[in-house]
């Protein structure tokens, strides 16, 4: 889940200045923890307090994503979900945006079978994210999560892809040139998994997936849950991460790690 917070934080900064290259400075004073890290730790909390009871989440998700979501108004929310993080009555909006995907990780870490990480994918998308792209964003990044924690190939891993949710039939150096911001789950997951699918590492899998350009910080979230899976976090990585994380975020970090493991 850490993979995919630093992934979001790295990011942060090329969100509206994209760059084309896999040389840059991981951490400035200019990086942030944006909504992909404060809704993939609401997913952890939920998940958590649950104690992964698929009727326990379905009836609490929503008010775990309020809950620790509120107090961040200005972390980045796109308009719909702003308005339905705030609303007394949220309800799902059609949505096939890729906030579906951002969020998921915790499922792909804590789930026991793929069968069961798909299934947390969906309670968890569903509130909000309920159009068949965006579930099906989540879908695939939870399963590339739990596939790449289980410690299948990348082979393995690019062909349940292939076969099951998009087509992976392009390269990262093919489409950098025009690959331009894009907020559906279409045209950012298939993105997200190539960066890793590419990668040689952790850190190597986040450089890609902020090269190409886009919606950089919630196409490094997607693709850092999948690699710490498969690399695992190196510790200077990890301690300059947790640096942007306020004490309410990082006690609910410590508590998911605790109880499913730490990638590092």
């Amino acid at each position: 889940m850490l993979g995919a917070i630093i992934g979001d934080i790295v990011g942060s900064r090329f969100e509206w200045d994209n760059i084309k290259t896999k040389e840059f400075e991981l951490f400035t004073r200019n990086c942030f923890a944006t909504d992909d890290s404060i809704m993939t730790l609401a997913v952890a909390k939920a998940i958590l307090e649950s104690n992964k009871d698929q009727d326990i989440l379905r009836k609490t998700i929503a008010g775990h994503l309020q809950e620790v979501g509120r107090p961040y108004p200005n972390c980045g929310y796109g308009g719909m979900f702003h308005r339905w993080m705030y609303t007394d009555d949220p309800k799902p909006y059609n949505s096939f945006g890729n906030g579906a995907a951002m969020r998921v990780s915790p499922c792909g870490f804590a789930a026991s079978s793929l069968e069961e990480a798909i299934k947390l994918s969906k309670i968890v998308t569903e509130i909000s994210h309920d159009h068949p792209e965006g579930l099906k964003g989540a879908e695939a990044t939870t399963a590339a999560v739990y596939l790449a924690r289980e410690g299948k190939s990348i082979g393995d891993i690019r062909d349940h892809i292939n076969d099951n949710y998009y087509p992976m039939n392009f390269t990262l150096e093919e489409i950098r040139p025009t690959y331009r911001f894009n907020e559906t789950c279409q045209e950012t997951v298939p993105q997200a998994i190539m960066a890793f699918l590419e990668s040689e590492g952790y850190e190597d899998a986040i450089r890609n997936a902020i090269s190409i350009g886009g919606d950089s910080d919630t196409l490094a979230a997607i693709t850092g849950g999948i690699a710490e899976a498969f690399y695992g976090i190196h510790v200077d990585i990890r301690e300059s991460a947790l640096t942007f994380l306020d004490k309410r975020l990082l006690t609910i970090l410590n508590d998911f790690e605790s109880v499913y493991g730490r990638y590092s």
